[in-house]
């Protein structure tokens, strides 16, 4: 009876829904003044983060900005890159984010996607 018991676990455990780790984001450009732009800092809008209270909550989190690789120039052959990166802080009161990654955004990336991991938690 116990094998019944495992095989009906695997059941549900394919019957669930995939769990996401990340939620979608988009590029706006850089931290910018009237006449000055900060490359090193990114500018990010969360999806369904409408406050500067909603962005408390992705402070420390990272972000990984995926491209496509020429023939495999990924890593392990894999044909995407990642540049990795952290939310720093809050810009504004509408939820947009400040962000460093390990590689400043190129600016053909500015208007593209990222994806904000929900890792690390500070729950």
């Amino acid at each position: 009876s116990s094998t019944h018991q495992t095989k009906s676990h695997i059941m549900t455990k394919q019957n669930a829904q995939p769990v996401r780790l990340y939620l979608p984001g988009a590029i706006l450009g850089y931290k910018r003044g009237l006449r000055n732009q900060y490359n090193h800092t990114s500018l990010i809008k969360i999806k369904g983060c409408d406050s500067k209270e909603d962005a408390q909550f992705y402070l420390g989190k990272r972000i990984a900005y995926i491209t496509k690789s020429s023939k495999g120039g990924g890593k392990n052959g894999s044909k995407f890159r990642v540049n990795w990166g952290k939310v720093c802080r809050s810009h504004g009161s509408n939820g947009v984010v400040r962000c460093k990654f390990a590689r400043d955004l190129d600016p053909q990336s500015i208007g593209g996607r990222v994806r904000i991991m929900l890792y690390p938690s500070r729950v």
